[in-house]
């Protein structure tokens, strides 16, 4: 399963949903983009330094971004970005989870429901996770 930005977000919150569906996914991936995003919303190098400990301490298999799934991306980005509103970062990790064949999972349904081919488990903090 590919994690979405918002469910690690989450996680380091210490949401109890958000920690039980990781904890509970024996094969955890991250698109290197959501890494990226997640050292961006660091406030410090010591915070930076926490995220690529949790990552790599937490088995997260990183996957980095390819020609093709630069061209998925693009793909997505011209049929949902006026429609959804789909924006380039979710576009490269729709694209990274349909390439990996990989369920993603994410709180962002919005942008990602209308995405064919793209299996989702929808999150929802403070409440049930449902598929």
């Amino acid at each position: 399963m590919i994690f979405d930005t918002d469910v690690l977000i989450w996680f380091s919150r210490s949401e109890p949903k958000a920690r039980d569906l990781v904890d509970s996914t024996i094969e955890r991936a991250l698109s290197i983009v959501s890494f990226m995003e997640l050292l961006q919303g660091a406030r410090s190098k010591a915070e930076m330094n926490e995220i690529q400990r949790f990552v790599r301490e937490s088995d997260f298999r990183l996957i980095p971004l390819s020609a093709s799934i630069g061209d998925v991306a693009a793909a997505l980005i011209e049929e949902h970005a006026l429609k959804s509103g789909l924006r380039i970062e979710d576009a490269l990790i729709a694209a990274t989870a349909r390439e990996a064949g990989e369920v993603l999972a994410t709180a962002n349904l919005r942008h990602f429901r209308p995405i064919r081919n793209l299996t989702l488990k929808a999150f929802r903090p403070g409440g049930r996770s449902v598929s």
